[in-house]
């Protein structure tokens, strides 16, 4: 049913390989084959960076909307039907569509299912998805780091060897540590994004599953040691360009606080510090003021009665 998305994922690692080669690279190495892989993991991804911002966009505007959601939900606690109803169409009235939440994800799925079958073709041998035989003994024969393109952990001695490892205990460990890899950019990811998404909608209640999923991360890697080396090079590469764009976009666009604090100038607790301490020496540093001296005023000295009545004693 998917064989039109294999053919294109196929022919577009094809054809960059080809570039690769005519740029002077050997064409059975691994670095040929593993730099396909990488560039159309690029490729793919640089498609998805619109879909990204506007996930960005609709993550802000859920934020913004999140306390009308909150009383929607205490108002129509009693029956989901209408809660979903307003709720849908507070979402319309708001331009916002939850599905774009998740659908940068869900166009990956595809192209990585699509890559999987290729190399799993590959290292069955078989020509298909515009492969030609050459090619594909090639990408069979291509080795990274000691480990066959083509191969699994769970591959015997025998079919490493015959893929054209060397050392299949190398190999193997070679695979463990991409699965390793694979296991810890996942979690990685995840985190970043979950910590900007408990930022933003703390009051979430599917939080606490996210949580448990972002600490499963890691186990993630155990379905590793079922993929192809050329799989999990596609899944590293895919996990550390997400990071990296996550941080540049993150930074470029954020949260309504913080971006108040920068305006301020004041956007860390550090920098608050600085502005306490700075405001602390402007007062010591202010000169006291100098008490003035008092004037006393001098009271006439009572003079006798005598001299008073103006004349001496009679």
């Amino acid at each position: 049913m998917l064989d039109w998305l294999y053919n294109i994922v196929g022919w577009i690692l094809v054809k960059i390989h080809a570039g690769l080669t005519f740029i002077g690279l050997d064409t059975d190495s691994g670095w040929a084959w593993g730099l396909s892989i990488v560039l159309l993991t690029v490729l793919m991804r640089l498609l998805l960076v619109p879909l990204f911002v506007k996930q960005m966009n609709t993550q802000r505007k859920m934020q913004d909307i999140q306390p009308k959601i909150m009383k929607l939900r205490e108002r129509y606690k009693h029956d989901q039907q209408r809660l979903q109803q307003e709720s849908m169409k507070l979402y319309q009235e708001s331009g916002t569509n939850p599905i774009m939440g998740c659908l940068p994800l869900l166009l990956q799925m595809p192209v990585f299912f699509a890559l999987f079958s290729v190399l799993r073709s590959v290292a069955e041998g078989n020509v298909q998805y515009n492969f030609t035989p050459e090619l594909v003994e090639s990408a069979r024969q291509a080795l990274i780091f000691s480990a066959p393109v083509a191969a699994q952990f769970n591959s015997s001695p025998e079919e490493l060897m015959a893929l054209g490892a060397t050392n299949p205990i190398m190999a193997k460990v070679i695979i463990a540590i991409a699965c390793v890899l694979m296991g810890t950019t996942t979690f990685l990811t995840m985190r970043q994004s979950m910590k900007r998404s408990i930022s933003q909608m703390p009051d979430n209640p599917m939080m606490q599953t996210q949580k448990i999923m972002m600490y499963m991360a890691p186990l993630f890697g155990l379905f590793g040691l079922a993929m192809p080396v050329g799989v999990l090079v596609y899944w590293v590469t895919s996990n550390v360009w997400t990071m990296v764009q996550q941080h540049f976009l993150y930074r470029k666009q954020p949260l309504p606080g913080q971006a108040d604090d920068k305006a301020k100038g004041g956007a860390s607790p550090s920098g608050s510090a600085k502005g306490m301490l700075g405001r602390k020496k402007a007062v010591e540093s202010a000169p006291e003021p100098k008490e003035q001296p008092k004037i006393e005023r001098k009271q006439p000295k009572k003079q006798p009665r005598s001299k008073r009545a103006g004349g001496g004693p009679l």
